[in-house]
């Protein structure tokens, strides 16, 4: 078995074997294979797809090219991955919600790049805190507080970090079977039970259209299925930020907003829908609807965010961090209100280019080790269908520096449309996909 004959086949548009995959994983993993072959049969894919089995191969190849983790606990084992959109910071209210329900939660989380946010950057705006942490201490952990959100090991499916990176510069990111393989082959390495997809649809998603969103969420479920993980999706809106703040610290203000006040709001109701549906599938709720009550009821009594204190002192974060989170997160030294320039009602928002703003003030990455100021971003977002007058404000900007708070302005002003007629919000959820 070579890299050459498998790319051939590729090429011809043979799907390989489960085997010949297995190979290939392996081989990216430990050099086996080069970067010239990585790159053709990354094209290959690309090109020509791998239909259903082929794809349900590979992501459980890559899966399989380095550490699986085993868990012995009394309760299930869950988890939910995002595709990415701006001001999504689900992950850190979920989390914590479904620990307290009786659930564990090995949440293997990434870093910003591009416009959206990264979950590990925006918890590690909260002092002290740190996710990088080996297997041993993860175990504990989460025998200790129910869940912990971490970053991956280099031993975590190592054949798509290599594989990733090949992507990046041979234009291959597009492709539907690389794209799921990539996600699903670091999510299933933590060997959870039961999946829950949030597939994001939108201005500030990297899906822009229902169809490519509704067909990212059928190979995504199928192949998760296939691989033995009972998963589901949930198709959300990403037409404008889901919490009405960008930046890490900032949008960590607004999950404690949301686990200490009693206010619904978008945030919390994608929460609970998502929550539903994984208790649902996990077995611990007879249906998703069940689940979805059961997640607002402990979010409102203050379980979670006494449970979310925990999860953050067991990763090196203040004792007090709940009672006393204002005090806590960092604060930008120039804040600047963004004014209306008409009167009227918020039709549009360019979500994408709010998050590639925050990027430009620091608070994300252009490369991948570029550092983040935690402190800098947008809140006060208004949303779809507010009636603006002229003068008022559309958001906050936080910056470290006054030019690049007016820079970011004028992109909130191009990014946010204002029209006389009101419009319709659209909805939150619009579909669920269960395979």
């Amino acid at each position: 078995m070579d890299a050459r004959s498998i790319i051939a086949k590729l090429r011809r548009e043979q799907v390989p074997t489960s085997k010949e995959l297995t190979w290939f994983a392996q081989g990216l993993a430990d050099g086996g294979v080069s970067d010239a072959q990585a790159g053709a049969f990354a094209m290959a894919v690309c090109m020509g797809g791998l239909g259903a089995k082929g794809r349900a191969d590979l992501t459980v190849a890559m899966r399989d090219s380095g550490d699986v983790l085993s868990w012995d606990f009394d309760g299930p084992v869950i988890d939910k991955h995002s595709t990415g959109g701006v001001g999504d910071c689900v992950s850190l209210v979920l989390a914590p919600v479904l620990a307290e329900l009786g659930a564990y939660v090995p949440m293997i989380s990434g870093r910003g790049l591009g416009h959206t946010g990264g979950t590990l950057d925006k918890l590690e705006s909260i002092p002290g805190v740190s996710t990088q942490i080996g297997q041993e201490r993860l175990t504990q952990i989460l025998h200790e507080t129910g869940a912990a959100i971490v970053g991956a090991t280099g031993q975590i499916a190592p054949a798509d970090k290599r594989l990733y990176a090949i992507r990046d510069v041979t234009a291959t990111v597009e492709s539907l079977d690389l794209i799921t393989a990539s996600i699903l082959s670091k999510k299933l390495a933590a060997s959870p039970e039961a999946l829950v997809l949030d597939v994001k649809v939108g201005s500030g998603a990297f899906m822009k259209t229902l169809e490519d969103a509704r067909n990212l969420a059928r190979a995504l479920t199928e192949t998760a299925n296939a691989a033995g993980c009972r998963t589901s999706a949930v198709i959300t809106d990403m037409n404008q930020p889901l919490a009405p703040a960008l930046g890490n610290a900032l949008e960590v203000a607004e999950v404690m907003k949301v686990l200490t006040d009693t206010h619904y709001t978008p945030l919390a109701e994608i929460t609970a829908e998502l929550g539903g549906v994984l208790l649902a599938d996990a077995g611990m709720y007879a249906t998703a609807d069940e689940g979805r009550d059961k997640i607002t009821d402990v979010i409102r009594d203050g379980r979670a965010a006494e449970r979310f204190g925990h999860m953050m002192a067991a990763v090196g974060g203040p004792l007090q961090f709940v009672e006393n989170w204002v005090r806590f997160l960092p604060e930008a030294s120039v804040i600047l209100e963004v004014p209306a320039q008409d009167t009227g009602y918020i039709t549009a928002i360019d979500g994408e280019a709010l998050g590639l703003a925050v990027v430009a003030l620091g608070g994300g990455r252009q490369v991948e080790d570029d550092v983040i100021d935690p402190a800098v971003g947008l809140s006060a977002i208004v949303r779809l269908g507010d009636k603006v007058e002229k003068g008022g404000p559309l958001a906050v900007v936080h910056a470290s520096r006054e030019d690049a708070a007016q820079h970011a302005a004028e992109t909130i002003l191009r990014a946010i449309t204002i029209r006389p007629d009101a419009v319709m919000a659209p909805v939150l959820v619009h579909e669920r996909i269960s395979s």
